[in-house]
């Protein structure tokens, strides 16, 4: 149609007189403008691939492409992001409301029995019975708390060593079905001190105690707040075994509680509620003593699997604003802090 119509004609214009006018600038050399564009190296640190906080963002410097001869498009390449610092990133984890892959706290309405909490949430009323240590002539009252699994079956503590593919075959279960579930790479992606779901597992017998097993004391200072001070506790023990944390501003540090080993980190760029069961971005820190403790609903982490932490040093940042990517099942900015293997020192 004539080069008078061609954009590039014009941005090349353009673009020569911005290079003539440069060494005219004042205090501004000739090769200024090269000097201030970002330079990358293949051996270049993760500061300059990756920046970790709440300003948090992949460096990276738009390309252009041409769309039908006559068109630009500025495109932005996929950042680097070093698995050392950001460990696991999922691009999403699907869910909405009523799909509901998680474990909920229910509390008891006037009028309700364990039949018909069990047919209100769609699962067998043996799920109810076993996770929450009742039989079927155990009476509940108005108030009264009830832990939900999301589906039928059973949910288990893992312990040292443990595989899914072992945990499966002693409920009875499908592995695959527990590894989708779950949402692991294979059955040995577990971790002492998780949580796992097993989908129409069954209880063997002998049944688990009817008593909830008795957690040990921690020594006495061997957790620290893991927020900075004032350690504001914004809600009391829930499940499981945890204490939220908050100054009710998200991007605040987040301390490892003791030292230890860093079991796994996973993060998601998706704000579904049921982000990892309804976690959200987590990280685990497995202590000498065994004792695994649980860091959720996080903004973004500074850690990564099997690294070894301080007490006090920063693993995270606070997240769990509603809408945020990670927060999973929260509606604030807060850490929900967690304890498998004892009692958690800061339940009053």
């Amino acid at each position: 149609m004539g080069s008078r119509q061609d954009p590039l004609i014009y941005l090349g214009s353009v673009a020569f007189v911005l290079l003539l006018a440069i060494p005219l600038l004042p205090g501004l050399p000739g090769d200024s403008f090269s000097a201030s564009l970002p330079r990358t190296s293949p051996n270049a640190g993760i500061n300059q691939d990756f920046t970790i906080g709440p300003s948090a963002g992949v460096f990276q410097s738009p390309d252009f492409y041409l769309i039908q001869k006559n068109s630009l498009k500025a495109v932005s390449p996929a950042g680097t992001i070093n698995p050392q610092v950001l460990a696991t990133l999922l691009d999403s984890v699907e869910g909405t409301e009523d799909d509901r892959s998680g474990i909920v706290e229910y509390l008891v309405k006037e009028g309700d029995t364990l039949s018909s909490i069990a047919e209100q949430f769609q699962i067998s009323l043996e799920t109810v019975l076993w996770a929450n240590n009742l039989n079927k002539n155990s009476a509940i009252s108005t108030g009264k708390k009830l832990v939900i699994l999301p589906v039928s079956g059973v949910m288990h503590l893992v312990k040292p060593g443990e595989t899914l593919g072992e945990i499966a075959k002693k409920y009875k279960a499908d592995v695959k079905k527990a590894i989708d579930f779950n949402e692991m790479k294979d059955e040995n992606e577990v971790f002492t001190g998780d949580i796992v779901i097993v989908p129409d597992g069954i209880l063997p017998p002998p049944p688990i105690a009817s008593s909830p097993v008795k957690l040990a004391p921690l020594v006495a200072g061997y957790f620290i707040c893991p927020i900075s001070a004032p350690c504001r506790i914004t809600q009391g023990l829930h499940w499981y075994n945890a204490i939220d944390f908050s100054h009710g501003k998200c991007y605040e540090p987040i301390f490892a509680a003791a030292s230890g080993k860093v079991q796994k980190v996973k993060l998601t760029a998706s704000a579904s509620r049921w982000a990892f069961n309804g976690a959200g971005n987590h990280l685990t820190i497995l202590h000498p003593n065994g004792v695994v403790s649980f860091y959720g609903h996080i903004a973004s982490a500074t850690v990564y699997p099997g690294q070894e932490v301080s007490q006090g040093q920063i693993v995270g940042y606070v997240g769990g604003a509603y809408g945020m990517a990670g927060s999973g099942l929260s509606t604030g900015c807060h850490l929900h802090f967690q304890v498998t293997g004892a009692k958690n020192p800061f339940t009053k």
